[in-house]
């Protein structure tokens, strides 16, 4: 079942690159009293997400603290040492924390992972925005297969 706007998110465990390395983040760790900016996408170094999806939110960072965004965050079912070199691929700096959903434990309890065996990709997250007030969903855009229209950066800004 899909997360809905007014609930709270689930706990899970994501994986990111601090200054020692490999480090565990909570739901609460990155959510927790903050007002975050999170971006979802299939997969770190695709074409859609590496042109036109990530770039956006590092793009529209300053914008989005303007309107009391405390935090972007982009999650991906990818493991910590790819996101982590995406987000450097992308200079995404500390505009946007690079999360890793590494076995798509947070993706599959908020009901937005999909099997992209077909593809060769194994389980991912769909793509998907969503505004988090400490813990609980406020805004959810999620794309149709195949598309990027609601998921955007610009589209997000829109909605504040």
């Amino acid at each position: 079942m899909t997360i809905k706007i007014g609930e709270k998110l689930p706990e899970a465990t994501f994986m990111h690159i601090g200054q020692d390395g490999a480090e565990p983040l909570s739901t609460a760790d990155v959510f927790g009293g903050k007002r975050v900016a999170l971006v979802s996408v299939p997969g770190a170094f695709t074409p859609t997400c590496s042109a036109k999806h990530l770039p956006g939110f590092k793009e529209q960072a300053n914008a989005l603290r303007g309107k009391g965004i405390d935090r972007i965050a982009c999650v991906s079912v990818n493991d910590v040492f790819v996101m982590d070199a995406w987000g450097k691929d992308q200079e995404v700096g500390s505009d946007v924390m690079m999360l890793a959903d590494g076995n798509g434990t947070f993706s599959d309890a908020i009901g937005l992972s999909f099997d992209g065996s077909g593809f060769g990709m194994g389980k991912r997250a769909q793509r998907y925005s969503m505004i988090v007030n400490d813990g609980v969903v406020e805004v959810l855009n999620v794309e149709a297969p195949g598309e990027f229209k609601v998921s955007s950066a610009d589209h997000m800004l829109e909605q504040l």
